[in-house]
């Protein structure tokens, strides 16, 4: 397999996760301002998610830039990230249906978790036929750091959820997001210099 098939399947997995999020939200039947107001939180969770996996599909990208062969390991790591993303949207519409009740943002902070996990391993995965070269160093302390503060960050969304806050949790999910939100072009740069 070439990593051409792999980038379609995978973008066009990542296109119906966000179009099952978009139709998970419900016009009202009225057209008054009122009626809009419950679907404030279905939005906020919407809006989340779809920046949790614009986020996910750039990084992708950028990673599966990088594969020189596509291997089994590959391919089933990048299944593993994709059946946790394809969840996505029902953790999203749990959470906005229930207005951010604790278990509902725990679940999603799990998940979240999850799938960042599973990106680690499908990294692991596509790096490790580089990682003789030493120009790769610097370049995966980096990507270590970031994907290390996502899982901590992650894990203790959790209990924060569940016994203190779910607010404080959404303002993880956000640090997580804006650590990531530019995809880390690093590793296309080193391998396009040799």
């Amino acid at each position: 397999m070439n990593k051409t098939r792999l980038e379609a399947f995978s973008d066009g997995v990542i296109a119906i996760i966000i179009t099952i999020m978009v139709l998970e939200m419900r016009a009202p039947e009225g057209t008054s301002w009122v009626e809009i107001k419950p679907l404030v939180p279905k939005f906020i969770c919407y809006a989340l998610s779809f920046l949790f996996v614009a986020i996910y599909w750039g990084n992708h990208h950028h990673l599966v830039h990088t594969v020189k062969r596509v291997t089994p390991g590959i391919i089933w790591s990048n299944m593993n990230l994709l059946f946790w993303l394809s969840l996505i949207p029902f953790a999203t519409a749990w959470m906005g249906e229930n207005h951010f009740e604790r278990i509902t943002v725990a679940t999603y902070a799990v998940l979240a978790l999850l799938c960042g996990a599973s990106y680690t391993i499908l990294e692991k995965q596509i790096i490790k036929h580089y990682d003789e070269s030493p120009e790769f160093k610097p370049t995966l302390g980096r990507r270590k750091f970031k994907a290390f503060a996502s899982i901590v960050l992650y894990t203790l969304a959790i209990p924060i959820a569940l016994y203190v806050n779910p607010v404080i949790s959404g303002c993880l999910f956000l640090t997580v997001s804006i650590m990531w939100l530019i995809p880390e072009s690093s590793i296309a740069k080193v391998i396009e210099k040799k």
